[in-house]
C-alpha cells in the first residue's frame, strides 16, 4: 500500500499552491490516473511520490509519504540527458537484474514490445531512438527491477497504435498498483478504475483534489450531473432569497415612510409600534444574511478552453500538395538508412490527413520534409507545429512577446485577452515560455496558428500535451477548421473524430488505411 497524508505543495518561486491537504491511498489492484489541466502539478506530484528530493529545488512540500515496503518504479516524461548518450546495452546494464534474465526471458520481453530478440544488446545510442522507442525501453528496464508500484508519467506519449494496445493490456493485467498520467482518453477509459483530479480554481488561487474510485466515463457523468444539480439548487435558493429581500425592502420602506410622516401631535403609541416593527425588519434582515451565507455554493471547476483556428475558406477542389519522394532517409545522418521508398501524397483543400506508423518509421522526418516544401509556397499560408515545440517557440520570450507582431498597445491587449481565455494568469503571461508546461506551450502555438490565418496546418502529434479534459475541445476546434490538415498522431480519438484520410507509413511507401481496420 502507498499512502499520502495531508500533502501540501507550494512553488518556491511565487508560493503558488499546487496541492493542499491531499490524502490518497493506492491499494493493490488500483489503476489510478492522475488528471488535470496543463500546469496543475501532476508531474510534480508523481515525482514527489517517487522521491521528494528530486523536486525540492523548486517546491516546498509538507506531508507524509508512507510506502510500507513497496518497490517503486518510475517512468519520467522525458529520458534524462545523461541516459541519451548511453547505448541501449549500457542503459540496461545499469539494472542489476538484467544479468539475471535468461536469453529466452529477454527475448519474450523484447517481443512483447515489438523489438528484435537481441535489441537489448544493441550499440545504438538511446538519444537516436524515436520517442516511442525510448518509452518502451525505459518501461522494459523498470519491469526488470520487479516493482510492486508503477508511477508512469505519460507512458502513452509517442507510442504507435500497436504498442498503445499492448500498454492497455499491460495496465489491465499487471499485478502492480499503478498511478499514471496520460492525455490519451481512450487509454484512460479502458484501464483506470480510480480517478485523481487536480484542479486550480479562482484564477489559480485555490487548489482542489478529488479522488473517485470509479471508471473515467462514470466520473465525468457523475461530475457533470452533480455540478448541474448543485448549480440548479444554488440558483433556486438565490431566486428565493431575492424575492424575500425585495419583500423585506418594501416593508422597510413602508415603515420608514410612516415614521417620517408621523405628526408630532399623534400619540407615542403609534411611534412605539412603528419602532417595534422596524426592529422586527432589522432582525429578519440579519436572519436572511445568515441564510445567504449558508446557501448552496455555485459549483466551481476549471472551464474548458475554446477559440477558433481562424476563419479559413478553402475550395475543396484546390490541390494543396502533390508530393513524391523516391527514398525517405533517416534524419540522424549516421548511415544511409532508408526508411521508406516510392512515397506519394496528394492533399486537397479541406482534407484532414493523418499519417500513422510504427515508432521509428520516419513519420516526423517525412512531415519535416513536407513542411519545407509547403512553407516555401507563396499561394498558401502554412503553419507547422512540430513535436518539439522548441523548434518553433522562442523559449526566452514571454508568450505575449512571442505572439506580438507590431508591439502596439491594442495588439498586446488583444493577445493578453486571448491568453486569458486560455486560462493563463497574468504571472504566466509574464514568464518566459521555457518555464511553461508542455500543454501551455501547445496552447501558445495554437493561438499563434489562429492569429496567423493559416489555411494549411502541419501538426506533429497536436494533442499529445493536452489533458483529457481539454482533448474534446481541441478536437472540436480542429474539426471546425476549414483549411487542410496534414498530421501525425497516435491519438485514437483524434484519428476517429477528425481525420477523413489515413495513411500508414511503411517501407514500401504510404498505404491508405480505413478507420475500420484500426479498430478505433
Amino acid at each position: 500500500m502507498l499512502q499520502i497524508k495531508n500533502l501540501t505543495i507550494l512553488h518556491k518561486k511565487d508560493l503558488h499552491e499546487l496541492i493542499k491537504d491531499f490524502n490518497f491511498v493506492l491499494n493493490p489492484g488500483d489503476k489510478a490516473v492522475l488528471i488535470g489541466k496543463e500546469g496543475n502539478g501532476k508531474s510534480t506530484l508523481l515525482k514527489w511520490i517517487y522521491n521528494p528530493e528530486i523536486v525540492e529545488d523548486y517546491i516546498e512540500a509538507v506531508g507524509e509519504r508512507v510506502i510500507s515496503g513497496e518497490r517503486l518504479g518510475y517512468l519520467p516524461q522525458e529520458l534524462p540527458v545523461e541516459d541519451q548518450q548511453k547505448t541501449i546495452y549500457e542503459y540496461f546494464c545499469e539494472e542489476e537484474r538484467f544479468y539475471n534474465q535468461t536469453p529466452r526471458e529477454l527475448a519474450e520481453l523484447a517481443a512483447s514490445l515489438f523489438f528484435a530478440a537481441d535489441f537489448f544488446y544493441s550499440g545504438q545510442k538511446m538519444g537516436t531512438l524515436s520517442g516511442g522507442e525510448r518509452i518502451k525501453l525505459s518501461l522494459a528496464r523498470i519491469l526488470l527491477s520487479m516493482p510492486t508500484v508503477l508511477l508512469l508519467d505519460e507512458p502513452s506519449n509517442d507510442l504507435d497504435l500497436e504498442t498503445l494496445l499492448w500498454l492497455e493490456q499491460f495496465l489491465v493485467k499487471t499485478e502492480c498498483a499503478v498511478l499514471f498520467i496520460s492525455h490519451d482518453e481512450m487509454l484512460i477509459e479502458r484501464t483506470a478504475n480510480v480517478i485523481v483530479h487536480l484542479e486550480q480554481l479562482k484564477r489559480k488561487t485555490e487548489s482542489r483534489a478529488t479522488v473517485a474510485k470509479m471508471p473515467y466515463k462514470q466520473y465525468l457523468k457523475e461530475r457533470t450531473e452533480n455540478f448541474s444539480n448543485q448549480e440548479r439548487q444554488a440558483l433556486n435558493e438565490r431566486r428565493e432569497e431575492k424575492k424575500k429581500q425585495e419583500k423585506l425592502r418594501r416593508v422597510e420602506q413602508q415603515v420608514m415612510h410612516a415614521m417620517d410622516v408621523l405628526p408630532k401631535f399623534r400619540s407615542d403609541a403609534i411611534g412605539r409600534l412603528l419602532k417595534k416593527k422596524m426592529k422586527v425588519v432589522k432582525s429578519m434582515e440579519r436572519r436572511y444574511e445568515k441564510e445567504a451565507e449558508e446557501q448552496t455554493k455555485l459549483p466551481e471547476s476549471e472551464e474548458a478552453i475554446f477559440f477558433k483556428l481562424g476563419d479559413v475558406q478553402m475550395p475543396a477542389k484546390k490541390t494543396v500538395l502533390e508530393y513524391s519522394l523516391e527514398e525517405l532517409i533517416a534524419a540522424d545522418g549516421l548511415e544511409h538508412n532508408i526508411l521508406a521508398k516510392d512515397l506519394f501524397l496528394r492533399v486537397k483543400g479541406g482534407e484532414k490527413v493523418c499519417i500513422i506508423g510504427a515508432n521509428g518509421s520516419g513519420k516526423t522526418t517525412l512531415l519535416r520534409q513536407i513542411s519545407s516544401v509547403l512553407l516555401a509556397r507563396k499561394d498558401l499560408k502554412v503553419c507547422y507545429m512540430p513535436q518539439d515545440y522548441g523548434e518553433l517557440l522562442d523559449l526566452k520570450k514571454t508568450p505575449v512577446e512571442y505572439l506580438s507582431v507590431t508591439g502596439d498597445h491594442k495588439e498586446l491587449t488583444q493577445i493578453r485577452t486571448y491568453l486569458g481565455s486560455l486560462k493563463f494568469t497574468a504571472d504566466e503571461m509574464a514568464h518566459p515560455v521555457a518555464e511553461l508546461s508542455g500543454g501551455q506551450k501547445a496552447k501558445v502555438l495554437l493561438l499563434y496558428i489562429s492569429l496567423s490565418g493559416a489555411d494549411v496546418l502541419l501538426l506533429d502529434e497536436p494533442t499529445r500535451n493536452f489533458s483529457p479534459l481539454s482533448g474534446p475541445v481541441i478536437r472540436r476546434m480542429l474539426k471546425e477548421y476549414n483549411g487542410a490538415i496534414i498530421s501525425i498522431s497516435h491519438d485514437r480519438k483524434y484519428i476517429k473524430e477528425i481525420c477523413n484520410t489515413i495513411y500508414k507509413l511503411t517501407l514500401n511507401g504510404l498505404c491508405k488505411v480505413e478507420k475500420e481496420e484500426l479498430h478505433l
